[in-house]
């Protein structure tokens, strides 16, 4: 069995390589997803009535903690999927401000890869952790002494709440306006 902080910088380093073959402009439209899926959780968790019950209902002792970890992973996982999945914008691609053909491009795209493996499995390991880890069969509960050092600095920890969540947003949104129009 592999420990999940193992895993967890393994799939930063997949990442990582991922973004320097695609180039970060794209890799920062998986980020704005991310943080965009964030946001959405919080919004739906904080003012949305019957999924602010099944959240409260989660945190009780005994509970089923599956339904909110399936919320929140299947928003999380499905914008990051169409934040993968970005189109070519034709103005765009045939600017060439998004090139991918210099060192610096290639480098910047290996850093934002590696941000997003961070924001994406550090979120998913965040929220195996609230739900108590359900998957006995799968994922053991008992965590060496750096998995639980790392879980402290888990991308939900200081980007999930209602301030943080919209700054981000609101940054990510003007990145946007300012650099991709």
């Amino acid at each position: 069995m592999v420990s999940l902080d193992v895993l967890f910088w393994l799939f930063i380093i997949l990442f990582g390589i991922i973004g320097l073959m695609r180039g970060w402009a794209k890799e920062m439209m998986v980020t704005f997803s991310v943080v965009l899926a964030l946001f959405i959780i919080t919004v739906l968790e904080t003012y949305v009535p019957f999924v602010t019950k099944i959240a409260m209902d989660a945190q009780q002792p005994g509970s089923d903690t599956q339904s909110i970890f399936w919320l929140r992973t299947t928003l999380l996982v499905a914008l990051t999927f169409f934040g993968f999945q970005t189109p070519n914008i034709p103005k765009l691609a045939g600017s060439g401000r998004f090139a991918r053909d210099r060192l610096q491009d290639a480098l910047l795209g290996l850093f934002l890869g590696a941000v997003n493996g961070y924001l994406v499995w550090g979120t998913l390991w965040y929220f195996l952790d609230h739900a108590g880890y359900p998957f006995p069969g799968i994922i053991s509960p008992e965590l060496t002494e750096s998995a639980q050092a790392l879980i402290s600095f888990l991308p939900p920890n200081w980007l999930l709440g209602v301030p943080t969540i919209f700054f981000a947003v609101a940054i990510a949104f003007a990145f946007v306006l300012v650099v991709f129009l």
